[in-house]
């Protein structure tokens, strides 16, 4: 059997972004509660709360994208990579009920509409675009699952912040104060989409699904062009966190097996996945007339 162990290097710079986006997160929340409170703005307080839920999703985030740094022992064999995809899981659910939080607490001002001090919105709303652009740009350096859905978290922040902006400026010159729950609205269901598909994509990996961009029809060729492979079964393919794949099959071979033969197929199936991007493989080989022990449905 052969055990490929050459992992693509983990981006230790993950868990710094995440850090710094939460220091962000959470100071800005505390001054949305202070300019909340003194430009009497039930949006930017719901917004500061919706901050507060943000800050918590991204301390967690920040710890389990910190865990996953770890290298394997012998309680997690594969490593501790799956921690982070566990933060994407959290996070990606809290975006999905906040959105939902955020279209009932919209529609009540949507149907009786409540004036605000709308020189100090936009004041706040510049603030809020500045600091949470700054989050979003620092994460789109990062790789994992987890930093994605960070920067979503902060992401919805940023386009949350540009409806304040834009809701401020209409409300000022017109006092049409229904526009800021209905851009809410907008913005909630814009939310709500797009962090379901970061959750599905997430259960996907922990339910090992096939990963996304990996033709499993490209790789059952490459194997069956390997010299000596007579067939192969048992193909199984997954994804440890959302970077890292892996790869075990069973390769039987035409007569006569001999330890030189076994060597060179399981070298040349390893560079053939390795073209693929597949970092981890392990290899079993059978000869023709074995009978395969199988251990996996």
């Amino acid at each position: 059997m052969s055990h490929d162990h050459g992992h693509d290097h983990h981006d230790h710079g993950d868990t710094g972004h995440i850090g710094v986006a939460f220091l962000l997160n959470f100071s800005f929340a505390l001054i949305e509660v202070a300019g909340g409170l003194l430009t009497n703005s039930i949006a930017i307080l719901s917004d500061a709360l919706h901050d507060l839920g943000d800050s918590l999703a991204l301390a967690l985030a920040w710890y389990l994208q910190k865990v996953s740094d770890r290298g394997r022992d012998r309680r997690y064999t594969y490593g501790y990579r799956r921690f982070s995809l566990l933060g994407a899981v959290v996070g990606s659910a809290i975006l999905v009920v906040g959105s939902v939080v955020i279209v009932f607490a919209a529609i009540p001002r949507l149907i009786t509409p409540q004036p605000t001090v709308t020189l100090g919105m936009l004041a706040l709303a510049v603030l809020g675009i500045v600091v949470n652009g700054a989050a979003v740009l620092r994460l789109k350096k990062g790789s994992s699952q987890n930093a994605k859905v960070v920067a979503l978290h902060l992401l919805e922040d940023v386009l949350g912040w540009g409806a304040v902006l834009v809701g401020a400026l209409i409300m000022h010159f017109t006092g049409w104060y229904w526009i800021d729950p209905l851009l809410s609205l907008g913005i909630a269901a814009f939310i709500f989409v797009t962090a379901l598909g970061a959750l599905r994509s997430s259960a996907k990996i922990l339910l090992q699904g096939i990963p996304d961009g990996v033709d499993l029809a490209a790789i059952e060729e490459r194997l069956a062009t390997v010299a000596g492979v007579a067939s192969f079964h048992d193909l199984h393919l997954w994804s440890l966190d959302g970077e890292h794949t892996i790869l075990t099959v069973h390769l039987v071979l035409d007569d006569p097996v001999t330890p030189e033969i076994s060597c060179r197929v399981k070298r040349e199936a390893n560079a053939a996945m390795n073209d693929l991007g597949i970092r981890h493989c392990t290899i079993e080989i059978e000869g023709s007339n074995e009978s395969c022990s199988r251990c996996c449905p």
